[in-house]
C-alpha cells in the first residue's frame, strides 16, 4: 500500500515477535499481559480466544487489564466475521452517503474516517477503562468497532439530516449553498469556503466584490443555484494563490485544498510544527492533541 518505507505506527514501540501458535510464546505473551495496563488486538472475533489469549485468560493473570478489541464490524452481529476495510465501514455507518451530492459517487479520504477515527475511539475507550480500573480494581473489554465509532462521530450530521437539512430532498447548506463548498480555480487548484454564520458570510461576499448580493437573504434557498453558479464562475477567473491572498487568514472561513506536500510547508502548519521529516526523508505528523503543563500554583504568603 505504501510502496515501501518504515511503518510509522511502529515508531516509539518495542517490538517483540511471538509465535502465538507456540504454547511457550503464549505463556510469554501472558507474562507481558500480567504487567500491562492494556492490551490491543485487531483480529476477527474469536481468534484470540482460540489462541488462549482471550479476555478470560488475560483476566486470570491481570484482573485490572483493559482489553481493547479493534475490529471493523464489532464482536457481534451478522457481519462480525466478514472482511472489510475503511471504506466499507464508513459506508455501512451511513456517513459515506452524506458525501454524495445530487447522485454523484460518494468519496471518502482513504483510511482517515474509518481507520483513524476508529483508532481514536479505541484510544478513548482504553484511557477511560484504565482510569476506571485504577479506581475499582476491575478491568474491562473495550469493543471498538469502526462502524460504531464512525456512526458516533456522525451524531451532528445525523441530527441535521433528521431535521431535513442534509441527505434529503430539501436544499442543504452543505451541498447546495454558495457559501459552503469547494471551488475550482483558474490554475486547476481548489479552495474551500464555509461561511455559514451571517457575519462570516457578509465578509465573504464583501471580499469577493459581490456588492449587489443581499447578505440578509443568505438562507433564501431559491436564490442559491444562480448565486452558486456566479461564485463558481468567479473563482475560475483567478489562480488559487490569488484567492489565498484575498481570503486566507480572514473570517471568511476559507482554506485552500492542499496536497500532502503543500500541507507540510504551509506557514500555519510549519509554525505549529505539524509535519516533520524522518532521516530517511519520509513525512510524519506530530502527535495530537498536544499537552502543556498548567502553571505551578503559587500560594499567597
Amino acid at each position: 500500500l505504501s510502496n515501501g518505507g518504515q511503518p510509522p505506527l511502529r515508531e516509539g514501540k518495542q517490538v517483540i515477535e511471538l509465535d502465538l501458535k507456540n504454547p511457550d510464546d503464549v505463556r510469554r505473551a501472558l507474562a507481558l499481559v500480567a504487567g500491562a495496563d492494556a492490551l490491543i488486538e485487531g483480529n476477527r472475533p474469536g481468534v484470540m480466544e482460540r489462541l488462549g489469549l482471550g479476555p478470560d485468560a488475560c483476566a486470570a493473570v491481570n484482573p485490572k487489564l483493559v482489553y481493547g478489541r479493534m475490529t471493523g464490524w464489532g464482536q457481534q452481529g451478522p457481519l462480525a466475521q466478514a472482511a472489510g476495510h475503511d471504506i466499507n465501514y464508513v459506508a455501512l455507518s451511513g456517513m459515506l452517503s452524506l458525501s454524495a451530492v445530487h447522485g454523484q459517487v460518494p468519496v471518502s479520504p482513504p483510511t482517515v474516517l474509518g481507520d483513524a477515527g476508529g483508532a481514536l475511539g479505541l484510544a478513548l475507550g482504553i484511557v477511560s477503562g484504565v482510569l476506571q480500573a485504577r479506581q475499582s480494581g476491575q478491568g474491562c473489554v473495550v469493543d471498538a468497532a469502526i462502524v460504531d465509532v464512525v456512526a458516533m462521530l456522525g451524531g451532528l450530521a445525523q441530527w441535521i439530516a433528521g431535521t431535513g437539512g442534509l441527505g434529503g430532498p430539501a436544499p442543504s447548506v452543505f451541498h447546495d449553498s454558495p457559501f459552503y463548498d469547494a471551488y475550482r480555480c483558474a490554475d486547476g487548484g481548489f479552495v474551500t469556503v464555509g461561511a455559514i454564520e451571517p457575519q462570516f458570510y457578509a465578509l465573504l461576499v464583501a471580499r469577493l466584490g459581490l456588492a449587489d448580493v443581499d447578505v440578509a437573504a443568505q438562507f433564501d434557498t431559491a436564490a442559491w443555484p444562480a448565486l452558486k453558479e456566479r461564485v463558481r464562475a468567479l473563482f475560475l477567473t483567478r489562480p488559487r494563490q490569488h484567492w489565498c491572498d484575498l481570503l486566507e487568514g480572514s473570517d471568511a472561513c476559507f482554506a485552500p485544498v492542499l496536497t500532502l506536500a503543500e500541507a507540510a510547508v504551509h506557514p500555519h502548519n510549519v509554525a505549529r510544527g505539524l509535519y516533520a521529516t524522518t532521516p530517511a526523508g519520509e513525512p510524519r505528523t506530530s502527535g495530537a492533541p498536544r499537552f502543556t503543563a498548567l502553571p505551578e500554583a503559587h500560594p499567597h504568603d
